[in-house]
């Protein structure tokens, strides 16, 4: 099994997606717009982040992303941060902004130290608002160091992220010969690992007959890919439909594919940042 090597985030490709599908898809233009405001933060904090590194290695110790924080260049990015939801979020999170903003840096240490540790390990928070502002926030800083690590070899298809243990928040169907070979991406610092085609991401079912797929005329870039034992749904996003697409940012377009699942019984894997 491959892990693929993303190399350096296209976030100017995410930023320009987002103001793509807004304009094209009316109903899901607040949550794109707030998404696309988001990603230029983390796009300059991800540029930054070469810069203001210490001198210690970028690669994380044997190669294990959950390593200790480098909180010495975090906080303060953070505390702008927090000052920029306040300013840009909507009310529930602007005021759970403002209330982390207030609390300072020790709070802060304590937010950012234990979603690093546990975050999205399992599906569900008990603090979804503080979840979404660690999250946001980390995503760039998780991403900049997966990509100073060299691609494990896999020697079996696993569920979970082989960086992080996370889980996954996509499928991506990538163009191979006259088909597609499918990924999963994690939900926690957005690396792919191959992934095999007749296979639950939750619980490993693969009769193939409990392993619905469906689509919807207005996203045909997107599979919604359902088990019919445990449950779950995993979004899935087919480059050989659309190779304009952007995985992470289609999702949160796809709001009615979700609200779709969820009516017929569906639990998804794991949210997107935004619970589209």
């Amino acid at each position: 099994m491959s892990f693929l090597a993303t190399g350096k985030v296209n976030y100017p490709a995410r930023i320009e997606r987002a103001e793509l599908l807004a304009k094209r898809f009316s109903f899901a233009n607040q949550i794109l717009d707030f998404y696309g405001s988001i990603a230029r933060f983390q796009k300059e904090f991800y540029e930054r982040l070469p810069k203001i590194w210490s001198r210690q290695e970028v690669a994380p110790a044997g190669g294990i992303v959950r390593s200790d924080l480098n909180l010495a260049i975090l906080l303060e990015p953070f505390g702008k941060f927090l000052s920029f939801i306040e300013s840009e979020g909507p009310e529930p999170l602007s005021v759970r902004s403002r209330q982390l903003r207030i609390q300072g840096e020790v709070q802060w240490r304590k937010v950012l130290t234990d979603f690093w540790s546990a975050g999205l390990l399992e599906s569900a928070s008990a603090d979804p608002l503080q979840e979404f502002v660690a999250r946001a926030f980390l995503l760039p800083y998780a991403e900049f160091l997966v990509g100073a690590l060299l691609p494990p070899e896999l020697p079996m298809t696993v569920c979970r992220c082989p960086r992080c243990n996370s889980l996954p928040l996509l499928g991506v169907l990538r163009p191979e010969g006259d088909g597609g070979k499918r990924f999963l991406q994690c939900s926690f610092c957005s690396q792919e690992w191959e992934f095999r085609r007749i296979l639950c991401a939750q619980c490993g079912e693969e009769q193939e007959q409990k392993l619905p797929v469906y689509a919807a005329e207005k996203f045909p870039q997107i599979r919604v890919e359902c088990c019919e034992t445990c449950k779950h749904f995993l979004p899935t996003i087919d480059l050989t439909r659309d190779g304009n697409a952007v995985p992470i940012v289609d999702d949160l377009a796809a709001m009615p594919l979700s609200l779709w699942a969820a009516e017929n019984g569906y639990t998804r894997i794991q949210a997107n940042l935004l619970g589209t």
